[in-house]
């Protein structure tokens, strides 16, 4: 008799692991494949255009939740979060294919609501919707966007770049859509014990537009041009800063060290956090769905950016061997742990290029 194979959980790989073991036996065979499984997009060669792609999937009660998420805005969403991962490699997206799986459950009307925040969204970001697909479902809502985009392939910016030495710098501010989450969160489960209490989210518009409603960072971009910087590793942060931060880290073979009195908090966030008992720092380092861009520099191009509104310095990159660290506000170093959220188990978004 034939032995059976112990199987494994694929809870226990988690998604990224699960993504590098299915594909890591895969090799690229086109010249016109300059980079594939492994960064936030894929790059393309295709004659003199350098063309990047990429993948993502939402899906009902997993990515979002119909009990709190307007339509509208989980089609806005949906467009925001897929082409962040193509300004995360430094470049302009261009064109969106999107695809849905819908049960019988939701009318015409739903679906055209959907599409207005699809619309809104491709409108903001002058994005070109140029496809896509649409198939019946058993139950619920399942949406897919392939997101495509264009740069100067001198200018592309990978995960792999980082040098010993570096800044390392974040835009906007952390933690806003892991608290706006919990907020919908906390007035969902009131709701289904008491349906006619109302929900108590006034004074929260800021970390609830974050969950609901981010936007990508496309004025980031449109800076660093002007101010002629291309960074040397960027990510977007969408499972959490700690998580992006091993990305970097395993992709450049370096260490980083991060400074917790340096993480942008908005004070809305701050103070939210508190409410729920939870330490504003987590909610930076180990939330998600921020969709800001975390990225090194230089030292020499510390100058450029100094003044900045939107950018902050909130670490450096040291040796391998240096291990990731963060440096308290009492000072003490304590060893950095990825502790993003995971989709397999838990609400969040990235691209299936990841690895």
């Amino acid at each position: 008799m034939f032995e059976e194979k112990e199987k494994t959980s694929i809870e226990k790989l988690g998604e990224f692991k699960l993504i590098d073991h299915l594909t890591s036996s895969f090799e690229t065979k086109h010249k016109e494949t300059l980079l594939g499984v492994g960064d936030d997009a894929a790059i393309l060669k295709i004659n003199n255009s350098t063309q990047l792609i990429s993948t993502d999937i939402f899906i009902e009660n997993i990515h979002f939740d119909m009990m709190y998420s307007p339509l509208v805005h989980i089609g806005y969403k949906c467009i925001t979060a897929s082409i962040s991962d193509i300004y995360a490699m430094n470049a302009q997206p261009k064109q969106v294919l999107v695809s849905i799986a819908i049960s019988s459950k939701y009318t015409l009307q739903a679906a055209e609501e959907l599409y207005t925040g699809i619309r809104a969204a491709c409108e903001k970001y002058d994005i070109d919707l140029i496809g896509g697909d649409t198939s019946s479902s058993v139950t619920g809502m399942a949406i897919t966007v392939t997101a495509i985009g264009y740069a100067d392939e001198d200018k592309i910016v990978r995960r792999s770049g980082a040098k010993e030495g570096d800044l390392l710098c974040v835009s906007g501010d952390l933690g806003g859509a892991y608290i706006g989450l919990q907020l919908l969160e906390r007035e969902k489960q009131v709701f289904l014990e008491t349906k006619d209490m109302q929900p108590d989210l006034e004074g929260k518009d800021y970390v609830i537009g974050r969950q609901l409603r981010p936007e990508a960072r496309k004025d980031i971009i449109d800076l660093l041009e002007d101010l002629g910087i291309v960074p040397t590793s960027m990510i977007d942060v969408s499972d959490g800063l700690s998580s992006e931060v091993f990305h970097l880290c395993k992709q450049s073979n370096i260490g980083m060290r991060i400074y917790e009195e340096k993480l942008p908090i908005d004070q809305q966030t701050y103070d939210t956090a508190l409410e729920f008992n939870i330490p504003p720092t987590t909610t930076a380092m180990n939330g998600g769905e921020d969709y800001e861009l975390l990225f090194t520099l230089p030292q020499s191009q510390y100058d450029k950016i100094k003044n900045s509104l939107d950018i902050t310095v909130i670490g450096y990159c040291t040796a391998a061997h240096e291990g990731k660290e963060i440096i308290t506000k009492s000072g003490s170093v304590v060893p950095l742990e990825a502790q993003g959220w995971d989709t397999l188990s838990t609400p969040e978004e990235s691209s299936t290029t990841e690895d």
